[in-house]
């Protein structure tokens, strides 16, 4: 091969292997779809999505207590439990708000003459209505997977608003009283749900 069609051939292979790594990254990223006109949500992947712990949006005023270790020990038990039966985030917004509605998260046992009828534990149920034995009332795990029984039993109740679903379970004297806790509830499953 002459010198000077080797130069030339040697001079195009220069051309083409600078041109592949100036432009190769570049140029893979050409076959990358672009998507346009819908925001995309950031999530971060140890943090439930916020659509789907309140999906409506809070009602009305909320309330928010501090919590001790038993308490967030039970909200923990709410959300394993939670978990174990197989149902979303927002199943578990519901039991707490519920259960702070209830007893404020703590696991009460019979309390005297303040108490109301024979209910215990975290969500107030009574034996004497049919969700178990005492024992089992108050203990976390059996007494939330009770309460999220009945709520697959509730037609809809994944877009029901918070109050609603929570009441036509619990059949509560105050129905509106569990929207108040909907956002500490939230907060709750946001921070403990991938613990």
């Amino acid at each position: 091969m002459n010198t000077m069609l080797r130069k030339s051939v040697l001079g195009i292979a220069g051309l083409a292997f600078t041109g592949g790594v100036f432009a190769g990254p570049i140029a893979a990223h050409a076959d990358t779809p672009v998507t346009a006109g819908k925001p995309v949500a950031v999530v971060q992947a140890d943090k439930p999505d916020t659509s789907k712990l309140v999906p409506h949006g809070v009602q009305g005023s909320q309330s928010k207590i501090d919590l001790n270790g038993e308490q967030v020990s039970n909200a923990k038990a709410i959300i394993a439990a939670t978990k174990k039966a197989g149902l979303p985030e927002r199943a578990a917004v519901i039991s707490i708000a519920t259960s702070l509605q209830e007893s404020k998260l703590e696991n009460l046992g019979h309390l005297g003459d303040a108490n109301d009828h024979d209910s215990l534990g975290l969500f107030q149920q009574r034996p004497s209505s049919g969700w178990g034995t005492p024992e089992q009332i108050t203990d976390p795990e059996h007494s939330t997977l009770a309460f999220l029984k009945g709520l697959k039993q509730v037609d809809g109740w994944q877009d029901m608003p918070l109050t609603d679903a929570a009441q036509t379970v619990q059949v509560s004297a105050y129905p509106d009283a569990y929207a108040q806790w909907e956002q500490q509830a939230a907060d709750l499953v946001a921070q403990h749900w991938n613990s």
